[in-house]
């Protein structure tokens, strides 16, 4: 936790033009959902006072995404300096400027963890309380990169753009993330005297350094890690960013005591939840949603989205749970099972080429290969229920709504549409015939000549 006198201003007005996409880009997922979401949960962590969303015109997606926190339209895109401006009064105490540290971070930077922030602001408070603190990296290829001028004593006098640096500062490593945190007694004096005299013809909020230092105000550098600082400008980037949040994400899983037989392969998403001593197999995909309690088997390539998956449940391989699906405990759902808004409770099994949707199934019940809830009639969803102890027989459909009671059996092959009383067997495939001494054809005659 940090001072309540601490603000964010996240800058998030660029179209993203990179991405060629029509959805702005700090609304593009990692995980499962945006990666503005991402920055603004981490921020969550650390009780800022304010947190306010810069972004441009037309970007009502953007807004909603960023509420409850306000945002602030840019309508000329002049430099990042201009956005922090831009951002000013939602910052405001009344009629007076925001005068706690001011955080500035990218809506397309969303790896930023809070620890990281929590060095920034410790180094802004730590002796001699530099004005400016910079995010910093030591870059295996600084490129395009700003570069970040430091003296001897590791004091920052300057920050760089790659395409105004001499070939002298093109030589230095360390690189500016864009993230900053700055003293507000300081900032928006600093800003109302940043001019755009450089390549872009844009206003730098990098120009402040070079401004406080001739002010007499001292300047540091906290470094990050490089992975964590990707900025996403395109797909590519994205990919980096979903590969490093993935990675993470299976880290955390396999130290809360699950077991991943090829980890590269199985995808989480930011709110997957896994049990203890859960085994997960090859090409497991979780979207969002997900909880998996302990001692659970998940074979290989799974899709689960939007289900809870109880206690010593074994799932798949090649099973799907949509969302709605309850898996109770010690339930089996095998492969090419689909499940959706569904409830199998415990003990219950469908282990073969079944689909079940908008039902529930009893305790113990046993759903055979090629069971179909029918459950939509072409206008509207209807639910099946199954009661406890239930068999239903392979290649059976259940034309809901139907009731088949505990205990009851139903026949392979049959169609149910009306309700089955508990204890009784129901089918309704017609009597078997047989026509014997049948006439040869043509084809039989032929058969095993070459």
């Amino acid at each position: 936790m940090t001072d309540s006198k601490t603000a964010a201003i996240i800058l998030a007005a660029g179209k993203g033009t990179r991405m060629r996409s029509d959805l702005p880009k700090v609304l593009h997922p990692l995980a499962g959902r945006p990666m503005l979401a991402h920055l603004l949960d981490s921020l969550s962590e650390l009780n800022f006072a304010k947190t306010a969303v810069v972004i441009g015109e037309a970007m009502d997606a953007v807004a909603v995404a960023a509420s409850p926190h306000p945002t602030v339209v840019q309508t000329q895109q002049l430099g990042t300096g201009h956005a922090v401006l831009a951002a000013r009064d939602a910052l405001k105490d009344g009629d007076k400027d925001f005068s706690g540290d001011v955080l500035v971070l990218f809506g397309a930077d969303p790896l930023i963890s809070p620890d990281t922030i929590t060095r920034m602001i410790e180094a802004r408070h730590a002796a001699p309380e530099p004005s400016i603190v910079v995010l910093g990296f030591d870059a295996w290829e600084p490129g395009a990169y700003g570069r970040l001028v430091t003296t001897d004593d590791g004091s920052l006098t300057a920050i760089v753009e790659a395409n105004d640096a001499t070939p002298e500062q093109l030589e230095i490593t360390l690189c500016n993330s864009g993230v900053m945190l700055i003293d507000g007694q300081h900032l928006w004096s600093l800003l109302e005297r940043v001019d755009s005299a450089n390549a872009k013809g844009e206003y730098y909020l990098t120009d402040i350094v070079a401004l406080a230092g001739g002010d007499g105000l001292g300047c540091a550098v906290v470094e990050g890690d490089e992975d964590e600082l990707l900025g996403i400008d395109d797909r590519a980037d994205l990919a980096c960013a979903e590969a490093y949040v993935q990675n993470r994400l299976r880290l955390a899983a396999m130290r809360g005591g699950a077991t991943l037989s090829d980890p590269d392969s199985v995808r989480f998403s930011f709110d997957t939840s896994i049990g203890q001593d859960v085994s997960i197999g090859p090409n497991v995909v979780f979207g969002p949603g997900v909880s998996v309690g302990d001692n659970v088997d998940i074979r290989a390539f799974c899709h689960i989205e939007g289900a809870a998956i109880a206690e010593g449940a074994k799932i798949g391989p090649f099973a799907r749970l949509r969302p709605g699906a309850e898996i109770g405990e010690d339930v089996h759902v095998g492969n090419f099972v689909e499940i959706k808004n569904a409830t199998l409770e415990t003990g219950a099994k469908a282990n073969h080429l079944s689909y079940i949707g908008d039902a529930r199934v009893g305790a113990a019940a046993n759903i055979g290969a090629g069971t179909i809830t029918c459950n939509y009639d072409g206008e509207a969803k209807h639910r099946t229920d199954i009661g406890d102890g239930a068999f239903i027989g392979s290649n059976t459909a259940l034309v809901a709504p139907v009731t088949v009671g505990d205990g009851a059996v139903i026949g392979a092959g049959s169609v149910i549409t009306k309700d089955v009383s508990p204890d009784s067997l129901a089918l309704t495939r017609p009597a078997q015939k047989e026509v014997r001494n049948r006439k040869k054809t043509a084809q039989d005659k032929t058969k095993g000549k070459d």
